[in-house]
């Protein structure tokens, strides 16, 4: 099952090659990462996602946590998370392959009405398990619609509840309920980080994003701390952070320029706490990067 599904992933994303390692697709939400070389670090703040490894391997560290997975096997998280991610074995006879689909909390929480399913667990939003037959069946059909364009508008909603409907069944599928479950912490916290995701480039206000959750202020701090390992000062912080990032590595942006772009009003500031996250001041990190980048061409 795996290797059909290999070769049908590698197929359409060696027909839709760009400069990126990420091929989207026609469904929503479903895309395929594709490397041919181990990579550097790479931070991101997550969204809820399932990843199905199809070749090659990858570490993922949240916090203390440490995740080394590879063919199949799947990495799943739950919450908005910030990780370290770094593509460990990939190579051009054997590239990095993966599946990923981001998690629908409207999908969900329509599954977790049928279901007579139990409470959700609090466990850690991250985790890494053996992918189940039953995922890789529908993963592998949802691949082969996108070959039917005339089928793919009339099928893939059901493939993806199907999907869906797996995960939550599988191993870990408690830690999905949540995000499907109406009015859950879970649920309430994420309205306040949609809110965050798109503003954060503005002053913060905790108390307009207390309200979004319908929380006090004081359960809405421990309540998203607890979901996303965060406080909500730090979460905006690193969007921030690796979007400026962003900006430097694929813009070639000025480090003035990305500092103010992201909300920042101090350059001195700006370098001081991106040198936290990243361990180099922008200046060395980017230039590290570069170079890293032109020896493996």
């Amino acid at each position: 099952m795996t290797t059909i599904l290999l070769d049908t992933v590698r197929r359409y994303a060696e027909a839709h090659l760009d400069s990126t390692s990420v091929t989207t697709t026609p469904i929503p939400g479903l895309t395929i990462i594709r490397q041919t070389m181990p990579t550097a670090l790479h931070y991101n703040i997550d969204k809820p996602l399932v990843a199905i490894v199809l070749q090659g391997s990858k570490r993922v560290i949240m916090g203390k946590h440490v995740f080394d997975f590879g063919a199949g096997e799947s990495l799943l998280i739950t919450a908005d998370v910030p990780t370290v991610s770094q593509i460990t074995s990939a190579s051009i006879g054997a590239p990095y392959f993966s599946l990923v689909l981001d998690l629908n909390p409207s999908v969900l929480e329509g599954l977790v009405v049928e279901i007579d399913a139990n409470q959700p667990t609090t466990d850690t939003p991250v985790r890494v398990h053996t992918t189940e037959t039953e995922v890789l069946d529908v993963a592998l059909r949802l691949m082969k619609l996108m070959e039917r364009p005339e089928a793919l508008a009339i099928l893939q909603n059901q493939l993806i509840r199907e999907l869906h409907f797996w995960l939550m069944m599988g191993r870990h599928g408690s830690a999905i309920r949540s995000l499907g479950t109406v009015d859950s912490h879970a649920q309430r916290i994420a309205r306040a980080v949609a809110l965050i995701r798109t503003n954060f480039t503005k002053p913060l206000r905790v108390d307009q994003l207390a309200v979004t959750a319908g929380m006090s202020l004081s359960s809405f701090y421990e309540h998203f701390r607890a979901i996303t390992s965060l406080t909500p000062l730090q979460f905006q912080k690193q969007l921030r952070l690796i979007e400026a990032r962003r900006m430097m590595l694929a813009n070639g942006e000025m480090i003035s320029n990305a500092a103010y772009a992201v909300g920042y009003e101090s350059v001195s500031q700006f370098t001081r706490e991106y040198g936290r996250l990243f361990g180099l001041p922008p200046r060395r990190d980017i230039k590290t990067i570069n170079a890293r980048t032109q020896s493996a061409a």
